[in-house]
């Protein structure tokens, strides 16, 4: 396959390339290294001075042996973004190898379809599960093997060698089929945000969407993104300071899957300890679950609330995992051996004030703390709420009906999440913004100015036609208007304006959340804020005539202005598009890494939206027609629950129909809002510290990630968290400084292996023993397995 040279859409200078993973620090920029002559600039390392006087070595080469070894040829701890993305990420690329071929769509659309249709039903699971990436890259790499041995290949008598049989099996499994493949499929398997829409407008309004007005409502929230991510790609993805952590698993497998050169060692190291993690899992899932859990302290107090609070973490809600030190892969997963070490220092420091401040609110009763359990979700004013008695038969907020029941009531724990969450929103502007706010400005001022990207990656890349702007600029356009069309053919009760504001202040943010994404590896959640403002932008909001006469007998008793479909369809259309963004600029990353013709990249994750579109579709009419019941009932089944959905819904609820009572300026949760204020001015200490001090220990302070984690351990199981912050500073501090030619070979595929190992055991498990098909079968109670909590520790309730 042929690839040219052309000029690309603005190539801009890579901000923050030598900012150190570990922390923050402005390093000159690393530009194009030439070899002159006999001399050697690049030092004494004798690796590199056979490497420079080689008639075949080229300066990307060289660059690669300078990042990767001293004077003394030793291994140099990976310090910066440039340091990870040279060493860890090959440069190999072959520009003829076939990638559109019969078995990369084949692979690709079957995963697609199997993804699409998994991760939707598990939407409407007890055990919401998602269909991991690493799992499906296993799967296609088994598959294109199998394509491989059986479908005829070249030197064998049926395979002529004409373009029938190249299309059908040109030679082994290449590495650009499998991350296509890879790719589509994990487009397709995380379920569409308007399906939780379409399945709300159903079961609680009694509004069935046309199915030609859903499939283009789930494409047009999908590929507005789309648009979004293709015209920011010039310094949210080119770049080396956008590393995109949580890649570096991935492009490590697929190199040591088909890159390996004949040294099999990693291959068998991979493969060995997948199988040893998969055989692990049934124990601390299954046979013996105190192992995910073990607490010293709950064996010997096993009679104390406040035990069962502090140190309980077993159980969902059981309590806050202080030394606790469960061994549970399925929950610790890869992410300690990827993420970067000053997020996780932050995430540590965030979790520490979980043990503070969880425990003084509720000794305190702040919020009525103590009507609730220690951690708790619940909505109540006495009982657990029933928001369909403060509605009328459209939803809408009955005032006589609000007075009669009151005001509803949200655990402590889960106000303390939120206030932790929109004090993230507000710090991840000021923090990108004062640490690389900068080096964002003059990479774009670089692309209006056509300046060359500063990335070995980039160069290597230079050889295959880009995708145009105008391609993505199209895409985005045309997603808009079906958009436009959509929010009045469905009756969303979003006003024309108020898509277009949610789309500006999409874009808006979109550089500063796609940019933390890239560095920080940590997703600020973003929908509380589109949730605030749908809210205060539409509060004078009236419903549709099609509908106002069907109200005209209770105008009296009803307020008309609030209504919480427009919230779910303007967050849609927002913070979905930025989450579409993301997921597709991480691609383009993957892609660029692999050295994956962008237009290729681009074709597959456009064919995997739609596939994923269509089927998440069908799936979800067919569980909301067949189990309406269960999916409205409060406890659901071991098959079926409404849990999602019902929870999306009460969201919609609490700011549509709610939002003024209970978070505004008189309402008791109006901290939960002005924390977003708040939050810009968190970064803003610490910073001006570092800059009169130089502390460099403040670099290492991320205070968006650090607000996100406080409330973190207000829910879930935590009785992983203290081995997860073990195993993260074994790799990130431990390993990376003292040993690392170890980190650089093994640390990313150990975390592989791990979480492969891990999603093929809770695939697996799910269906034959957990539930998910049909057949709950528990295990017998014994000493590992215990009546109660898993970890001992009392029952609270």
């Amino acid at each position: 396959m042929t690839r040219h040279d052309i000029d690309h859409d603005g190539p801009v200078n890579g901000p923050a390339a030598n900012v150190p993973i570990d922390g923050v620090a402005q390093l000159p920029h690393v530009h194009h290294l030439d070899v002159p002559g006999d001399s050697n600039p690049y030092g004494s390392n004798e690796k590199v001075d056979k490497l420079a006087h080689s008639d075949i070595a080229s300066s990307d080469e060289i660059e690669v042996e300078v990042k990767l070894y001293d004077e003394n040829g030793r291994d140099k701890v990976l310090e910066t973004a440039e340091d990870f993305a040279t060493a860890l990420v090959s440069l190999d690329d072959d520009p003829a190898m076939i990638i559109h071929t019969f078995r990369m769509w084949f692979i690709g659309v079957g995963l697609a379809v199997f993804g699409a249709v998994l991760g939707m039903l598990f939407q409407f699971r007890p055990q919401v599960i998602s269909v991991s990436a690493l799992f499906l890259q296993l799967l296609a790499y088994m598959l294109g093997r199998a394509f491989e041995f059986f479908i005829p290949g070249p030197g064998s008598r049926f395979h002529t060698g004409n373009w029938f049989w190249n299309f059908m099996n040109p030679g082994p499994f290449n590495i650009k089929e499998h991350v296509a493949s890879q790719i589509m499929a994990n487009t397709a398997a995380t379920a569409a945000q308007a399906c939780f829409v379409f399945a709300s407008d159903d079961l609680f309004y009694n509004i069935t969407i046309n199915p030609g007005n859903a499939i283009f409502t789930l494409l047009a929230s999908q590929l507005i993104g789309y648009g979004f991510a293709g015209i920011f790609r010039s310094f949210l993805v080119y770049p080396t300071a956008m590393l995109y952590p949580p890649n570096l698993i991935y492009v490590n497998l697929f190199d040591v899957l088909h890159r390996s050169k004949g040294e099999m060692l990693q291959e068998t190291f991979f493969w060995i300890l997948t199988g040893v993690v998969f055989v692990y899992e049934w124990f601390p899932e299954y046979i013996a679950p105190l192992l995910g859990s073990f607490n010293i302290v709950c064996l010997s107090a096993r009679n104390s609330d406040w035990v069962s609070y502090i140190f309980g973490g077993a159980e969902g809600n059981e309590g806050m995992g202080l030394l606790g030190f469960g061994v549970d892969w399925a929950n610790i997963t890869s992410s300690p051996f990827y993420v970067p070490l000053a997020t996780q220092i932050s995430q540590y420091v965030g979790w520490a004030l979980n043990y503070i401040i969880l425990p003084a609110v509720f000794v305190r009763n702040v919020w009525h703390a103590q009507n609730f359990p220690f951690i708790s979700q619940v909505i109540e004013n006495g009982t657990i709420y029933d928001q369909n008695l403060i509605l009328d038969s459209n939803f809408a907020l009955n005032r006589t009906a609000y007075e009669i029941v009151g005001q509803p009531w949200q655990s402590t724990s889960t106000v303390i999440y939120n206030i932790g969450i929109n004090l993230s929103i507000g710090a991840t502007f000021v923090h990108i913004g004062l640490w690389y706010g900068k080096d964002l400005f003059i990479a774009f001022r670089d692309y209006l100015q056509n300046k060359p990207v500063h990335d070995i990656h980039y160069r290597k890349m230079s050889i295959y036609k880009e995708v145009p702007m105008w391609w993505y600029g199209l895409l985005a356009i045309s997603a808009f208007i079906t958009a436009m069309v959509c929010i009045y053919t469905e009756h969303s009760q979003l006003p024309w304006w108020a898509l277009i504001v949610g789309l500006l202040i999409a874009i808006f943010i979109l550089p500063f959340y796609g940019a933390m994404s890239a560095i920080a590896s940590f997703t600020p959640g973003i929908s509380n804020l589109f949730q605030m403002l749908g809210s205060a932008l539409i509060p004078g909001h009236r419903r549709p005539t099609w509908c106002a006469v069907l109200h005209s007998n209770s105008a009296k008793s009803t307020d008309a202005r609030h209504l919480p479909r427009h919230i779910q369809y303007f967050e849609l259309y927002s913070s979905g598009s930025l989450g579409q963004a993301v997921g597709m600029l991480s691609d383009l990353k993957l892609g660029q890494y692999v050295k994956l013709p962008p237009r290729t990249t681009f074709s597959v994750q456009i064919v995997g939206t739609v596939v994923g579109a269509l089927l998440n579709y069908v799936i979800m009419q067919v569980v909301v027609n067949n189990e309406r019941a269960i999916l409205l009932s409060n406890e659901g089944t071991r098959v079926w629950s409404g849990q999602q959905v019902q929870s999306y819904n009460a969201n919609a609820i609490l700011w549509g129909a709610l939002g003024k009572e209970i978070y505004g300026p008189g309402g008791p949760y109006f901290i939960v809002p002005l924390s977003i204020v708040i939050g810009l001015a968190v970064p803003v200490i610490p910073w001006l510290i570092w800059k009169k001090t130089g502390w460099h220990w403040l670099t290492l302070l991320n205070t968006a990630v650090l607000a996100a984690n406080i409330g973190d351990l207000a829910g879930g199981t935590n009785g992983y968290i203290n081995t997860w912050m073990t195993v993260g500073l074994t790799s990130h501090f431990y390993i990376r400084k003292y040993h690392a030619g170890w980190f650089r070979k093994y640390n990313y595929l150990l975390g592989a292996a791990i979480d492969g190992g891990a999603q093929i055991f809770v695939f697996i498990f799910s269906f034959a023993l957990a539930g998910a098909g049909g057949k709950s079968v528990p295990f017998p109670t014994w000493a590992l397995n215990p009546d109660g909590n898993a970890d001992y520790c009392k029952v609270t309730g």
